[in-house]
C-alpha cells in the first residue's frame, strides 16, 4: 500500500456553464500562448520585430495540429480502423492523442510558409522558439494526467500516479511518465536557453540542440511507457523514432557549424532597414542640432556685407563715412 502518490482528476472536463473546458486542449492552449510569448521575447532581443513570431506561429500552429494528429492516427490505426473501432474518433483531437514527430515537421512546413511570406529565414525563427516549444510540450503533458492515459510501469514509489478502472486500463499505481517528460522538457528548455547564451547558436543549431535533447529524454522515457504500441526489433516504434531524430539532430549541429558558423547578424530585413532608416534620421536631427547651436553662439553677422562703399569705411575705422568728405579734410588743414 502507497503512503503518498499522485491522485488523477475524476474527469477530464471542467463544466463552465454550458461551455466544457476539456484539460487536454487547456493545456495545449496554454503551451502554445508561453511558446509564443517565450519565442517573441527571444526573436526582438536578436534584432526581429515584435509580433513577427505570432504572426508566423498562426501557420504553424494548425499546421503543427494536423501533423501532430495525422502521426498518432497512423502509428496507432487500430485504436480507429479495427474492428469494433469507430472512425470517427479519429478526428476526436480533444480526447488525446498528439504524436509531437508529426507536429514538429508538418509545424515545420506551416513556419516555412509564414517565413518565405515575410521574407525571414526560417533558421532563426526556430532558434528563437525552441526553449518555448519545450516548455510548451511540458505543460501539454499534463492534458495527458486529465485524461489518465501514457502512464509506464506498476510502480509502489511515493510518486506513483494513480489510475482508476476505465476503457482500456487497470486500476492501480504506474509510473507517472507524462511528469517524467513535462520535467525532463523543463531541462531542455533552460539547457538550450543556457547553450544559446553561451556559444551563441545560430542558423538553426539551438532548435536542432533542443531536438537532440528531447529525444535523449523520450527514449528512456518511452521505453517505461505500457500503452499499447507498434514493436520493431523489440522497440517501441516512437524509441526507434526518437534514435533516428537524436542522430539527425546532431547531425545538423555538427555540419552547420561548419558549414556556417556564428548566428546571423539580421534576421529580419524589414527590422534592418527601419532601424537603419532610424539611424540615419537620428545623425541628421544631431547634425542639424549642432548647426542651430554654432549659429546661436557666432557673431552677428557683418552690416557692411554687399556694399564696398561702406566696407572701405569700415575698414577705416569709421573715421569717414564718405569718401568725399574724407578727401576734403586735409586741404582744410593747409589752408589754416
Amino acid at each position: 500500500m502507497n503512503l503518498a502518490s499522485i491522485p488523477s482528476p475524476s474527469t477530464g472536463v471542467i463544466e463552465l456553464g454550458p461551455i466544457p473546458l476539456r484539460g487536454y486542449a487547456f493545456c495545449i492552449i496554454i503551451g502554445v500562448f508561453v511558446a509564443v510569448w517565450i519565442g517573441n521575447k527571444r526573436w526582438v532581443a536578436r534584432g526581429g520585430k515584435a509580433g513577427t513570431v505570432a504572426d508566423i506561429a498562426v501557420w504553424a500552429v494548425p499546421f503543427g495540429l494536423v501533423g501532430g494528429r495525422l502521426y498518432h492516427v497512423i502509428t496507432d490505426y487500430q485504436l480507429y480502423f479495427s474492428e469494433g473501432q469507430n472512425w470517427v474518433d479519429a478526428f476526436k483531437i480533444w480526447e488525446g492523442g498528439l504524436g509531437i514527430w508529426g507536429a514538429i515537421a508538418l509545424g515545420a512546413v506551416g513556419a516555412w510558409i509564414g517565413c518565405r511570406r515575410r521574407g525571414i529565414p526560417l533558421p532563426a525563427w526556430a532558434d528563437a522558439l525552441a526553449p518555448g516549444i519545450a516548455l510548451a510540450q511540458a505543460i501539454g503533458r499534463w492534458g495527458n494526467w486529465f485524461n489518465q492515459e501514457l502512464y509506464g510501469k506498476p510502480t509502489d514509489l511515493p510518486w506513483a500516479l494513480e489510475i482508476s478502472e476505465g476503457p482500456n486500463r487497470v486500476a492501480g499505481t504506474y509510473h507517472p511518465t507524462f511528469l517524467y517528460e513535462s520535467l525532463w522538457c523543463i531541462g531542455v528548455a533552460l539547457l538550450v536557453i543556457w547553450a544559446d547564451r553561451r556559444f551563441r547558436l545560430g542558423h538553426g543549431r539551438a532548435f536542432a540542440l533542443y531536438v537532440a535533447a528531447y529525444c535523449a529524454g523520450r527514449g528512456w522515457i518511452e521505453y517505461m511507457r505500457v500503452d499499447e504500441a507498434h514493436h520493431i526489433l523489440g522497440l517501441r516504434l516512437n524509441v526507434w523514432t526518437a534514435i533516428i531524430v537524436f542522430v539527425l539532430a546532431v547531425a545538423y549541429m555538427v555540419v552547420s557549424a561548419r558549414l556556417r558558423p556564428g548566428r546571423e547578424e539580421i534576421v529580419e530585413p524589414d527590422r534592418a532597414v527601419e532601424s537603419a532608416e532610424a539611424a540615419a534620421a537620428t545623425a541628421a536631427t544631431a547634425k542639424k542640432d549642432e548647426a542651430d547651436a554654432d549659429g546661436t553662439d557666432a557673431p552677428e553677422a557683418d552690416s557692411t556685407d554687399g556694399d564696398p562703399l561702406k566696407k572701405d569705411a569700415a575698414d577705416d575705422g569709421g573715421a569717414a563715412k564718405d569718401p568725399l568728405k574724407k578727401d576734403s579734410a586735409p586741404e582744410a588743414a593747409d589752408k589754416s
